[in-house]
C-alpha cells in the first residue's frame, strides 16, 4: 500500500493528517490517543500493530511545546504509519500506551527520563538511564549543553562555548 493509499484510509478517522517524503503522519490529541492507535492496530486493511519506537521533541516557546511520537509499523502488509501528539509546557502528560503495545513500556520510561513528559497509567515509570537522583531532564532544549559535574569520575567539564582547546 502506498503512503497516499494508507492516507486515504487513515483520513476518515484521523482528519489530521501529513504526507511528506513518503511518509504519512497523524496528528491526534491527547484525549484520542487510545483509542486511534486501537483503530489503527485493529482495522484489516491496516494492521498496524507494532510499536517499533516511541520519542518525543521539545520546542520551547512553541504550542505546543512537547511532541510525543509513536513509530507504527504493519508486519503483515509491510508499511508504517507515525501518530504524534502535542503536550503544553504546563501539562506534559499523556495515558499509557503500553495496555496496547508492551513494547511501549522502556520507550515511555526513557521519555519520561529525558523529557519529564509523564505517562498516566504506565505499570512503572521512573529513571531507566539516568540515577535516581538525577535533577531535571537532560533532553529538554532548556537544560545546559556543558557544565555539568560528570558525578561518575568526580571531573567537571566547562560549558561548551567556554572549552578551548590545549
Amino acid at each position: 500500500m502506498t503512503p497516499a493509499e494508507i492516507a486515504d484510509r487513515v483520513r476518515a478517522r484521523l482528519p489530521d493528517l501529513v504526507v511528506a517524503r513518503g511518509e504519512v503522519t497523524a496528528i491526534v490529541d491527547r484525549d484520542e490517543l487510545l483509542d486511534s492507535l486501537t483503530w489503527l492496530r485493529d482495522h484489516p486493511a491496516l494492521q498496524l500493530g507494532f510499536l517499533s519506537s516511541l520519542t518525543a521533541t521539545d520546542g520551547p516557546g512553541s504550542d505546543p511545546r512537547f511532541w510525543v511520537v509513536y513509530e507504527l509499523r504493519s508486519v503483515a502488509l509491510r508499511h508504517r504509519l507515525r501518530v504524534k501528539v502535542g503536550l503544553s509546557d504546563e501539562d506534559p502528560h499523556v495515558a499509557s500506551v503500553t495496555s496496547l503495545h508492551p513494547t511501549a513500556d522502556w520507550y515511555e520510561r526513557e521519555v519520561f527520563d529525558f523529557f519529564g513528559i509523564g505517562f498516566e497509567g504506565h505499570p512503572d515509570l521512573k529513571r531507566i538511564l539516568l540515577p535516581d537522583d538525577w535533577e531535571g531532564f537532560p533532553l529538554r532544549k532548556d537544560e545546559e549543553l556543558g557544565g555539568v559535574d560528570t558525578r561518575f569520575h568526580g571531573a567537571f567539564h566547562p560549558p561548551v562555548d567556554t572549552r578551548t582547546m590545549a
